[in-house]
């Protein structure tokens, strides 16, 4: 059934409208003829005229109740002969072109001569026999109007056959009136023919043009369907289909009659009526209204994820009755797809996709205005990546972020559901947990993360070892604002670092002062660097087999004008994070250089050389120059390496290498066993050298300790590949006989000498090269390093000062000036624990404190009384642990 024009589709709406104007430009189609009647000479209906003649004999002996005259009898039986035929003629004019004379001479046979021999007819039968006048003119009057009928926008055809109906009367007639009359008519009628024939063909034209017009339209709207940015819908007044688009039929993967007849709605998933757009069309097309642009998700049965953006109006008939809706829709997905893109980006780290600066900050902000104050609780880690910029310097970039990609899904694996992980940019990461949690298990999550992170990565078939500082905050007892405990976790980082890195350190108060030590260490720092503020001491290395001096390892001391020796340990980490490593290697190398040339040739100085200036290409050149201006020979500078050096595992630290060699410089692996390596580099790396760590000294002759079967493999590995072997930090008796015992080869420790001064090493030369060993009998109990504010109380007098390490009887103590030893006070580390002791020595700020009563450690390494004051209730009483 077809529909009213108030419903056709918009496309459809076109078509019909053209459809008239295109068949009357298209001559040859045939599909329907009754369209063209107007463009044929002979009328379709043409043949209906026949009866006429028939009618007039009829009407005439009805009215003279005499049969007609034989020759109007005959003519009008003619007549209507030739009319009939008419119909035959118009066919053969619709089969194809027969041409103008052909189509003139046969049409007017069936036209004008029909209407011709109707008109003498009537004629003679008026004016020759007894038809009155009246009936005769009524019945041309009646046949003249069914011409006119039949022949309309004919307007040439029409005038002659009029002509051939009324002209017979003034032939018959032969009056003066009658023949004015018939010229009259022959005039006029011209003249309204050629009137006719130019509307006519103005309206054809007219006609054309809107066909061209309406054409036009309809190839534009159908390219815009078939080009899939849009697509048209019409449903009736029930909601269901009556028009879809093919285009858009073909990407849901139906057909067109599959959608036809069914609900507009079935095109929306069904799952999202709780979102604005679904409720806004329901409305809309409930309360028959138009909407414009409305985003709506589609159906999930129609294959992959789209938005479309679909807008529409009510369609009303001529009596105001509702018949449906009619709209067009655009596709959203791309436009869709690159919002959420950049949403994504503005939110999300491209690198890693863990959430960015700017997200974390918003969680964090949302998580600390919570209306509910328990719900503002949360713990902020922030991580840091140790050893990341060597594998960024030495790999390139694209190695880097493949690693912090790495990075990145280790890390979320370990936090898993308890919180939000970020990254704020390079390798500094971010993790929040929201709600409250207990210290011990945010260290447990911590150490959890630094074992996940340490392990080896592979990096373009490099094997890649890396570590990781965590800072830990608490809000809200660390801070009630973003900006504030941000800050406090970034102390903590710093501590953690500070305090040998791959290690996680929570936020104390304490940290502030620390943080402003820090800072203005690195201020002094570089002005010692620019006035010449560093000096090398030279630390004996003694050959076990004849005690006498092999060599010096040369040491960094900075002496601070107002805060005195500062340790190493304290500043290097800082010129490692600052740079300033770098210049002050550089200088550490000619110094040295320059030192050795004033000693005897069988001396030897060893340099250390950061990881940082071993990336350095310009390393070799760097030592050549050095080498050079001081005129020593190559194999007397000895370069000390740590294992960190290998974690990029990359052909340029062989390279290096190869270029070290190749000067004649010795090579010597130091800290070794202390780094994160395998022993798999010591197959092809050319060392001379191994320094076995202080840490595997001391306590070595402890009752129970491994570590003299650590050092028994380690000069066995080193005498199996050809390599000497140096102990450091060797200070009693007992320590320097189980290294001799075990094998090592050379001896570096206060047991020989403390670190000299150049002026005093050469001093020490020229008194010959033999070394006598001296020192306590034995060890004193292994140390344990802490960093704990603490109040020292004296005669009633409270002073401030810091626990740097602890052990079983006695601590370092460090911010109190020249103590007199044997100086009795008590130590408070806490409201319920405070330790007596006394002064045994004292340098400068720091002193040596020999406690009344021995501590207890614990299977675990720490002492049970710190344990015990770790878990007591901050409300009791101190507790004085004395004699």
């Amino acid at each position: 059934m077809g529909l009213p024009h108030e419903t056709i589709s918009p496309v459809a709406a076109v078509k019909h409208r053209g459809g008239r104007a295109r068949a009357a430009a298209n001559q040859g189609n045939a599909a329907r003829p009754e369209q063209f009647d107007r463009y044929a000479m002979v009328p379709s209906q043409w043949h209906h005229l026949a009866i006429a003649p028939l009618l007039s004999i009829l009407i005439g002996v009805l009215e003279t109740f005499a049969f007609p005259p034989l020759a109007p009898f005959l003519m009008l039986l003619a007549a209507s002969g030739f009319f009939y035929f008419g119909k035959r003629v118009h066919a053969w004019e619709l089969e194809g072109d027969r041409g103008k004379g052909p189509t003139a001479v046969i049409g007017g046979a069936v036209t004008v001569l029909p209407s011709l021999l109707t008109g003498f007819a009537l004629a003679f039968w008026m004016f020759r026999a007894d038809l009155h006048l009246a009936i005769g003119g009524a019945l041309l009057i009646c046949a003249s109007a069914f011409a006119s009928a039949l022949m309309s926008r004919r307007p040439i055809p029409l005038v002659v056959c009029k002509v051939a109906l009324w002209g017979p009367l003034a032939v018959v007639d032969m009056t003066g009136v009658s023949a004015a009359a018939l010229g009259i008519m022959i005039g006029g009628g011209a003249a309204i023919a050629f009137l006719q024939v130019r509307f006519d063909r103005s309206r054809a034209t007219k006609v054309e043009i809107d066909a061209r017009v309406q054409t036009r339209s309809i190839d534009i709207l159908r390219d815009y369907e078939e080009t899939g940015l849009g697509w048209f819908w019409e449903t009736q007044a029930d909601g269901k289909m009556t028009y879809i688009s093919d285009p858009l039929a073909e990407r849901l993967g139906v057909t067109k009659d599959d959608l036809l007849g069914r609900s507009f709605m079935i095109l929306f998933d069904p799952d999202v009526t709780t979102r604005d757009s679904e409720r806004t069309i329901n409305f809309h097309l409930s309360a028959r209204s138009p909407f414009h642009e409305l985003p709506i998700k589609a159906a999930p049965t129609y294959g992959s994820e789209r938005w479309w953006s679909v807008s529409g109006r009510p369609i009303f008939d001529s009596f105001e009755n509702f018949c449906g809706f009619r709209g067009f829709g655009t596709d959203l997905t791309e436009q869709r797809r690159s919002q959420e893109q950049a949403s994504r980006l503005a939110m999300f780290d491209s690198l890693t996709g863990l959430a960015n600066r700017h997200q974390m900050s918003q969680t964090l902000e949302k998580i600390l205005q919570a209306r509910q104050v328990h719900g503002r609780a949360c713990s902020l880690l922030m991580l840091d990546l140790d050893r990341f910029k060597h594998v960024n310097d030495t790999m390139g970039h694209p190695a880097g972020d493949a690693l912090l990609g790495q990075v990145a899904h280790r890390l979320e694996n370990a936090v898993g559901s308890l919180g939000r992980v970020g990254r704020l940019g390079g390798d500094e990461f971010k993790v929040i947990l929201p709600g409250a949690f207990e210290r011990d298990r945010l260290a447990t999550l911590a150490k959890e993360i630094i074992h996940s992170l340490s392990q080896p990565y592979s990096i373009d078939g490099q094997r890649v070892v890396i570590g990781a500082s965590i800072g830990i905050a608490l809000a809200p007892e660390n801070g009630t604002e973003s900006e504030e405990l941000i800050r406090n976790v970034d102390l903590a980082l710093y501590a953690a670092k500070e305090r040998g890195r791959g290690r996680y350190h929570f936020y104390s108060p304490d940290l502030h002062s620390a943080a402003e030590e820090r800072s203005q260490l690195e201020q002094e720092l570089r002005d010692a660097i620019s006035t010449g503020g560093l000096e090398l001491y030279y630390q004996p290395v003694v050959e076990t087999a004849t005690e006498q001096i092999a060599g010096f390892e040369a040491l960094l001391r900075w002496t601070h004008p107002v805060r005195g020796n500062i340790s190493p340990d304290k500043f290097i980490p800082i010129a490692e994070d600052t740079g300033l490593i770098q210049s002050i290697g550089d200088w550490a190398l000619r110094t040295a250089c320059a030192d050795l040339a004033k000693w005897p040739e069988e001396v030897r100085c060893a340099v250390n050389v950061s990881p940082l200036q071993f990336a350095n290409p310009k390393l070799p050149a760097i030592i050549a120059s050095a080498l050079a201006h001081s005129g020593v020979d190559p194999s007397r500078l000895e370069l000390e390496i740590t294992e960190s050096v290998f974690l990029s595992d990359d052909t340029g630290t062989e390279t290096m290498f190869a270029a070290l060699k190749k000067l004649g410089v010795r090579l010597a692996l130091d800290d070794f066993g202390t780094g994160y390596s395998s022993l798999g580099y010591l197959r092809n790396a050319p060392f001379d050298k191994i320094k076995i760590d202080q840490s595997f000294v001391r306590g070595a002759t402890i009752p129970g300790s491994r570590n003299g079967a650590i050092i028994q493999a380690i000069t066995s590995l080193a005498h199996a590949l050809g390599m000497d072997t140096t102990a450091e930090g060797v200070e009693t008796l007992d320590e320097l006989d189980l290294v001799r015992m075990q094998g090592c080869s050379h001896v570096q420790g206060y047991i020989y000498a403390k670190p000299l001064s150049a002026q005093a090493a050469g001093e020490r030369l020229a008194t010959g090269l033999a070394a006598v060993a001296r020192g306590p009998r034995s060890s004193r109990p292994p140390r344990q390093t802490m960093l704990r504010k603490v109040r020292v109380r004296h005669e009633g007098n409270e002073y401030d000062a810091t626990i740097r390490n602890i052990s079983v009887s006695g601590a370092m103590l460090e911010g109190l000036w020249n103590v007199p030893p044997g100086t009795e006070f008590e130590i408070v580390l806490s409201p319920h624990l405070s330790l007596a002791g006394v002064s045994r020595w004292s340098e400068e700020n720091r002193l040596g404190v020999h406690f009344h009563t021995e501590l207890t450690r614990h299977s675990s390494g720490t002492f049970v009384e710190l344990m015990e004051d770790a878990r007591m209730p901050r409300a009791q009483s101190v507790r004085r642990v004395s004699a």
